[in-house]
């Protein structure tokens, strides 16, 4: 089995004739637009949530039921359930006046109700194929309970691991977040819009939102256009080339004016540059917080964000109440408001919801459309390929089926923690915890459990941490107590498994953090352990790459896991017995200490480049640490190993128009079958502004019995060789390039080629 990746195809050829289609003049939605009053274009440029659903924000609309009547509701979120989203058409269809069916939208983020892993874990499995079937899976269950626009993917690079919201992207690198984003938008959407099965997919956040200073969620962000354009902009690129329906503005400000109303971004880069077809919708209250950011009363930001391009106000109701003044003033003209009216009605003429507004209030299709079965056979693979196998101390993994384990940890037997941040869908009591997959999995295994410590003794972290349910359960038992329990517990057995690591709610929106290693009850626990003796394997659950320097240096395996979805336990289990070898690769490089922030494997050299593992003094380094990651980018063990060959060119001079194919043999010289991400990465020697050290430009994923052999061949055209210059044109630049092919982004193995 072999997955091949490559952006470019991809982003030229995805969704040709949807988006041909997206720029046809629809005569039904001109027939409609003509009809129209004034009050009633503004009013389906509101989206409002109702409340007594899914929670997403603080605040909740008012007297929804009288605006549908009036007009004056273009979509609502938060509402689910065939019979429910049935009864919000018929207040529109039956109720208002031109009869128009609302969008019904939703945060689904990873899977609905079958939740698979966060997804900085589903991107861990650098499986395309994989991550757009799980996209599929989520548009099934999501339409058949009623919701036909869901707000994800989310493409936010991130290389600040205190950013609470790294959990719900694809990680680092601009790359294969691009192509990650692809995929989404692929699976969400299909090649039909109008099918009952798909729903419409929103690219989130536009824009940069995963760069906001000190990791602080809806901080400021100050960039230059050059960063923006070659490290950051590119997966909100693919989605629009993906043909994706929407976009969501982000929080934050951009050259000092706030993405909701920042006319450059929304239509000169996005509209004009991109070509991007479909509607703009703002995140929550996002027009109203620039109120907040300094720009003006509710009127002159509703006016400032409409007039920048935005189409649609998400529960701030600015839109609704102010621009109709703003027309009668002068601050904004009709045609703006019908150009974006018409963005939104052309979505849901692309849905069918003229043809059908109850194509999605479907009764009998909950019952044999969710948490079915297949679905969370489905889960449980895609959590087994998301996990990371870190360190495999004394190949102490794959476990027997009938050792004696003893089960510890907080997370151990905690089916809150088990679906992560952001699954509002999910049912976190569905799921599936770790001591019953072990159980499941490993029927003849002697387990036995005990807590052994809380995820914190922190009363306040625990308390932030329970907004949305109890996520830190703190013991009524001391510490002391819960230690000896499970010190005893763990005296005959084989090996001990310990479940620790960050609660679901450590991490997603505002929930950054300022030190993000493990808490030190679990510290405490997991030092208490090693000094047993006993082989132990950390079972690691987070939402955001960890400082564990401690950790790795103690004689322990580690397995990160994430937050796994409902499946959790059984997925751990399949990995634990090796009834699954684990493949999963980092997207985000982990640092050593939080003083590293912000790392990343496609740092720039500076005039002074530092020794990786020495100190010399007047170079750019640290007294006090390594200048590297515990983990680099695209890391991850297996149960097997492999061997790479030297690189073979088809060419050594490559010419504007041809393309280069770069070959490597990989060997499975270990005693397992298994996966590999091979990865490549390209150096610019030479060119007219600073480069990376390397940049990630091609990967495939292989599957190799053991003691097989495959030659892996990856091809770079010019257009893999460019980059946007000062000018931000967007150019390969003649010279001397090298590639290096390997396992991870410290690949050693390279070869030389030079574009003329």
């Amino acid at each position: 089995m072999t997955h091949t990746y490559k952006l470019l195809p991809l982003l030229l050829l995805s969704f040709a004739i949807f988006k041909m289609s997206a720029q046809e003049t629809i005569p039904e939605v001109e027939a409609l637009l003509s009809e129209m009053t004034l009050d009633e274009k503004i009013g389906q440029l509101n989206l409002l949530t109702p409340g007594g659903g899914i929670a997403t924000g603080s605040v909740v609309s008012e007297n929804v039921e009288a605006k549908i009547k009036a007009g004056q509701v273009g979509g609502l979120f938060g509402v689910s359930g065939p019979e429910k989203v049935r009864q919000a058409q018929e207040i529109a269809i039956k109720n208002s006046r031109l009869k128009i069916p609302l969008l019904i939208g939703s945060d689904i983020i990873h899977g609905y109700k079958t939740t698979y892993p966060i997804p900085l874990g589903v991107a861990s499995s650098w499986n395309m194929e994989l991550i757009e079937s799980a996209a599929k899976m989520a548009a099934k269950e999501a339409t058949a309970d009623g919701i036909n626009w869901n707000f994800s993917p989310m493409v936010d690079i991130s290389r600040d691991a205190r950013w609470g919201r790294i959990s719900e992207g694809s990680g680092e690198d601009p790359y294969l977040g691009s192509a990650i984003a692809t995929a989404m938008v692929k699976g969400y959407q299909g090649k039909d819009l109008k099918n009952a099965y798909t729903m419409m997919a929103t690219v989130k956040h536009l824009a940069l939102y995963g760069a906001v200073e000190a990791g602080r969620d809806y901080n400021s962000v100050d960039m230059s256009k050059v960063k923006m354009y070659n490290q950051y902009l590119p997966p909100y690129q693919a989605a629009v080339d993906a043909g994706v329906g929407s976009a969501m503005t982000s929080f934050n400000d951009i050259d000092g004016i706030p993405a909701t109303g920042n006319k450059w971004l929304i239509t000169d880069l996005l509209r004009k540059q991109w070509g991007f077809k479909g509607f703009v919708v703002s995140d929550y209250t996002s027009v109203n917080e620039m109120m907040a950011h300094g720009l003006g009363d509710l009127q002159a930001v509703s006016a400032q964000s409409l007039n920048a391009g935005l189409d649609m106000d998400m529960v701030g109701e600015g839109f609704l109440t102010t621009l109709k003044k703003s027309v009668q003033e002068g601050k904004v003209t009709e045609e703006a408001i019908t150009n974006a009216c018409r963005r939104i009605l052309t979505a849901k003429y692309q849905l069918g919801l003229f043809d059908d507004p109850y194509k999605y209030s479907d009764t009998s299709r909950p019952e044999k459309d969710i948490l079915t079965a297949e679905n969370r056979l489905a889960a449980r693979k895609i959590a087994t390929q998301s996990f990371v196998l870190l360190k495999n101390e004394n190949n102490v993994l794959p476990l027997q089926k009938d050792a004696k384990i003893a089960l510890v940890g907080p997370l151990a037997n905690d089916k809150n923690n088990m679906l992560g941040t952001w699954a509002p869908t999910g049912d976190p009591q569905l799921s599936i915890p770790v001591l019953e997959g072990l159980k499941n999995v490993a029927p003849n295994a002697q387990i036995s459990y005990a807590k052994g410590a809380n995820i914190t003794n922190d009363t306040e972290l625990a308390k932030r941490a329970n907004v949305f349910g109890l996520r830190v359960d703190i013991d009524t038992r001391t510490p002391d107590t819960m230690l000896s329990e499970a010190l005893r517990n763990s005296k005959d057995a084989d090996v001990i498994v310990a479940v620790v690591g960050e609660a679901s709610e450590f991490a997603g929106e505002a929930a950054s953090r300022t030190d993000i290693s493990i808490p030190q009850s679990q510290k405490k626990l997991i030092h208490a352990l090693v000094e047993t003796g006993k082989p132990i394997v950390l079972v690691l659950f987070s939402g955001r790459p960890l400082t564990i320097s401690e950790e790795f240096n103690l004689p322990i395996s580690i397995l990160q896991v994430w937050n796994p979805g409902v499946e959790a336990g059984n997925a751990i289990a399949d990995v634990l017995f090796g009834d699954y070898n684990p493949s999963g690769k980092l997207t985000a490089s982990w640092p050593r200490n939080v003083g590293q922030i912000p790392i990343y494997h496609s740092m720039k050299n500076t005039g002074r480049p530092a020794p990786t593992h020495e100190f010399e003094k007047f170079k750019s380094n640290y007294l006090d640490s390594e200048i590297s990651p515990l983990f680099p980018f695209g890391y991850g063990l297996s149960y097997t190993s492999f061997e790479y060959s030297e690189i073979t060119l088809d060419k050594n001079i490559l010419k504007q128009g041809e393309s280069i194919n770069v070959s490597v043999k990989v060997k499975n010289t270990g005693n397992f079958d298994g996966e590999e991400v091979v990865q490549l990465y390209l150096k610019d020697e030479v060119r007219s502004i600073t480069a990376p050290v390397r940049q990630l430009k091609g990967f495939q994923k292989i599957f190799l019995k053991k003691g097989a052999s495959k030659t892996v061949t990856i091809t770079l055209s010019a257009n893999d060789l460019k980059f946007y210059n000062s000018e931000l044109k967007f150019v390969a630049e003649p010279g001397k390039f090298k590639v290096f092919v390997g396992g991870n982004s410290n690949a050693e193995i390279s070869a030389e080629f030079e574009l003329e």
